[in-house]
C-alpha cells in the first residue's frame, strides 16, 4: 500500500511466502498493564509481543520524560530477541488503530531498519477481514539485526524551545487546552504549539485517512510554511502523526522524544492553558 503500511491482504501473502515479515504486536494503554494478557488471548499467527514501557523505551524520569528513547544496544538486543535478521522487512500493529505500534514503526526506522510497516486498521482490520488468530505466547529465534540510530531526525527541549516553523502537538485536544491532565506534572501546552490530536488521522474503522485528506488536514494546520516537530505525551502518539504526514507527503517531520512529560515537569519551561 505504501512504504507506511501494509493492507491485511498483503501481509497475509506476505506471511506465507519465502521472506516473510517480523510480525509484532505493540499493545499498551496508559494506566494499564494488561497488554501482554491481550495479546495472548488473540494475536496475529507467529506475531511477537513487544513490551513498550520496557522495550521501546529507557527508564522514565522527570528530565527525560516518560518514554525516553531506548540506547540503541538495548534496543538492538530487543530486536535480535523479537527474531528480527538484517534485511527482513517488519510489520507492526496494536488493537488502537496503530496510535501505539507507531513508536515501534518510528523507533526501527530511526534505528536503520529500512522496511518497517503498520498493518493498516491494525488488528481490528485482520480480525474484520475473517483471518485466524493464534493464542499464547510465540517463542522466535534470535535475529542478528545490527541497529544504528539518527537514522529519523529529533528535536531535543531547547530546539522545541527556539523552533522555527511549526509544532504539533497530537495529544487530546482537551489536553492541549488544560482542561484535564491525567499524567503529566500542569496541564497546558508548549507555547506556539498548534492541536492536531492524532485519533484525527484515522477513520470510524481505525484505518488511516486518504493520503489526499492528510494532506488537506496537515495543510490547514500549517506544515506547507516550514520544518514540523511533533510531540505528545511522552513520544507515542506523536510517531503516528509523523506516519501521517509522511503518508501526506510531508517528509522529515521531527519527533520530540521527551515531549510534553519532559516540557511539563521543568518549572523553568512556560506552559500555556487556554
Amino acid at each position: 500500500m505504501s512504504d507506511v503500511l501494509i493492507g491485511v491482504e498483503e501481509l497475509a501473502e506476505a506471511m506465507l511466502g519465502d521472506r516473510p515479515p517480523v510480525v509484532l504486536d505493540v499493545r499498551w494503554q496508559l494506566g494499564a498493564d494488561d497488554g501482554f494478557a491481550r495479546y495472548k488471548q488473540g494475536h496475529l499467527p507467529g506475531a511477537v509481543y513487544v513490551d513498550l514501557n520496557a522495550e521501546l523505551a529507557a527508564p522514565p524520569s522527570p528530565e527525560c520524560g516518560r518514554h525516553p528513547l531506548p540506547d540503541v544496544d538495548a534496543l538492538q538486543a530487543a530486536a535480535r530477541r523479537w527474531g528480527i535478521d538484517d534485511g527482513v522487512p517488519v510489520v507492526v500493529y496494536d488493537d488502537a488503530g496503530n496510535t501505539v505500534a507507531a513508536r515501534a514503526w518510528w523507533l526501527l526506522r530511526w534505528a536503520g531498519i529500512a522496511q518497517v510497516q503498520m498493518l493498516d486498521g491494525a488488528l481490528g482490520a485482520w480480525r474484520d477481514a475473517g483471518m485466524r488468530l493464534s493464542s499464547g505466547d510465540a517463542v522466535p529465534r534470535v535475529g542478528n539485526v545490527v541497529l544504528t540510530g539518527g537514522h529519523l531526525p529529533t528535536a531535543d527541549i531547547d530546539r522545541v524551545a527556539g523552533t522555527a516553523g511549526l509544532l504539533l502537538d497530537a495529544r487530546a485536544a482537551e489536553r492541549y487546552r488544560g482542561e484535564v491532565e491525567p499524567v503529566d506534572p500542569r496541564p497546558g501546552h508548549i507555547p506556539g504549539a498548534v492541536s492536531a490530536p492524532t485519533v484525527d488521522n484515522l477513520t470510524a474503522t481505525g484505518t488511516f485517512r486518504a493520503p489526499e485528506e492528510l494532506r488537506a488536514r496537515f495543510a490547514a494546520l500549517g506544515a506547507d510554511a516550514g520544518p514540523v516537530t511533533v510531540y505528545c505525551g511522552s513520544g507515542v502518539n506523536a510517531a503516528h502523526q509523523i506516519a501521517a504526514l509522511e503518508i501526506a507527503g510531508f517528509d522529515g517531520a521531527a519527533l520530540y522524544p521527551g515531549s510534553y512529560s519532559q516540557w511539563s515537569s521543568d518549572p523553568g519551561r512556560p506552559v500555556v492553558v487556554d
